[in-house]
């Protein structure tokens, strides 16, 4: 199969897709390589970007999705009816950096860190598909660990969660807004040690 045709194959699953693909299965789905397969999309994608039309690729933790491009989304929303694109309040952002920069992370820690609960804020951020359940802690009660999604990385134009930009360094926040260091969550260990010591 010749590059172009590859080209052709893999947008056809994006398309059809309608959500990312990782590229495990994009190689799967063209029969190909995954370090070709990968070479090919980023091909691809980079045409688009060249191209600056209305639909754009985009890279998200190792998968590729099909995308309307940010410079059209008043038209988007207008043709859908989205007239109404609420932003995120602050609290909302507030959970999503703990979420972000400490993930996986369970709730109890992000109230902790918040000094509020969270659960409705967490609950908004789940419906708009900004942050997912990932597992459970191995500790008694087994509490939900949760963090991003790809569409997190998505809306924040990030490949990966190293994009993330840097938190500042020591002494760059002011004493008064600095958050308080709280201990780490205990582990299955140390509450059998504190059981023993009893």
């Amino acid at each position: 199969m010749e590059k172009k045709l590859y080209k052709s194959a893999i947008e056809a699953v994006l398309f059809a897709s309608g959500e990312p693909v990782e590229l495990e299965r994009l190689a799967e789905a063209i029969e190909m390589e995954k370090n070709i397969t990968e070479a090919v999309a980023d091909e691809l994608m980079e045409e688009y970007r060249k191209r600056g039309g209305g639909i754009t690729m985009v890279k998200l933790d190792g998968a590729y999705q099909f995308c309307s491009a940010r410079d059209y989304a008043s038209y988007v929303r207008r043709a859908m009816d989205l007239r109404r694109n609420t932003p995120l309040s602050q609290a909302a952002m507030e959970v999503l950096a703990i979420v972000a920069y400490n993930q996986p992370v369970t709730r109890s820690r992000i109230e902790q860190v918040r000094g509020v609960d969270c659960s409705a804020v967490m609950q908004t951020l789940m419906l708009k598909g900004l942050i997912e359940e990932c597992g459970r802690l191995e500790m008694p009660g087994r509490p939900l660990l949760y963090g991003t999604t790809k569409n997190f990385l998505r809306c924040f134009s990030m490949e990966t969660l190293e994009q993330l930009p840097d938190l500042p360094e020591d002494g760059t926040v002011a004493e008064e807004d600095a958050m308080p260091e709280y201990p780490p969550e205990p582990t299955l260990e140390d509450l059998i040690e504190e059981n023993k010591e009893d």
